[in-house]
């Protein structure tokens, strides 16, 4: 995906080939390890939820787990939001409060997208933090994988996950649930790589915000994206779709 390319995310979560799936170990970290780890079956456990109709996120068939366990990238995200939530929230309310240039960049658009109705706030969400150079976290933080706090973020820009991270916390203090919001792990068939967006979850719809585009739309709309894992604050879901197979030389290892 010429510049955007993702460099890959936290340990994930398995698909068994049929019904079941069930956690990588921990030490599995990139896309390319996962992809392997899938490609041998597991058992399901309790706490693996059956799989839904095909249909679900980008035509896929889901597998739910109501444990975050195995992705330790994203639980840091979530335990730095535990701090910085609250942070953001007084920033919002009183400029007294915003000591960084990025939490002043965070009150600038809460203010801004507030009174908006629903689809503008994801706009105006969309836009914002698109316009944060791409950089890949190699350049940042000299590691082949860091996910980013929307403070982080905004402070030194990031690669796709981090796009959507700090969409994904936007969103949520504009008061969309956080049932409502998914960070999606995906492979791009396009260009070949991995690459992650925010989905957003409508009555009728599930609308789709990248990093590569400010143009919003349906998840039927991206017939190139295949979904690997996603998850919000409390839930991780596996998709699988075995119509369109994603070949072992996907996640290159250049790509990491």
């Amino acid at each position: 995906m010429n510049r955007r390319r993702f460099l890959t995310g936290a340990a994930a979560l398995l698909c068994a080939a049929s019904t079941a799936v069930a956690a990588p170990p921990a030490q599995a970290q990139t896309l390319a390890e996962v992809l392997a780890l899938a490609q041998t079956p597991v058992g399901g456990r309790a706490s693996v939820g059956g799989p839904t109709p095909a249909g679900g996120l980008f035509g896929s068939v889901e597998f739910t787990n109501a444990s975050l366990r195995g992705l330790p990238q994203w639980q840091k995200i979530l335990s730095h939001m535990a701090s910085d939530g609250p942070a953001f929230a007084e920033c919002t309310g009183n400029s007294e409060h915003c000591g960084t240039p990025a939490f002043r960049s965070w009150r600038k658009l809460q203010i801004a997208a507030a009174p908006l109705a629903r689809m503008d706030k994801l706009h105006a969400v969309n836009r914002f933090f698109n316009r944060w150079p791409y950089k890949t976290d190699r350049e940042i933080y000299g590691r082949r994988e860091f996910w980013a706090s929307p403070s982080e973020f905004m402070a030194r820009s990031g690669d796709c996950e981090d796009y959507a991270i700090a969409k994904f916390f936007a969103l949520r203090q504009l008061g969309f649930g956080s049932e409502e919001l998914r960070i999606v792990v995906l492979y791009d068939r396009i260009r070949n790589i991995g690459h992650a967006v925010l989905a957003v979850y409508e009555p009728n719809d599930i609308l789709i915000l990248d990093s590569l585009s400010n143009f919003i739309t349906s998840h039927t709309r991206y017939r190139h994206y295949i979904p690997q894992y996603s998850m919000n604050e409390t839930t991780r879901w596996a998709h699988v779709d075995h119509n369109r197979a994603i070949p072992r030389t996907a996640f290159r290892a250049s790509d990491q």
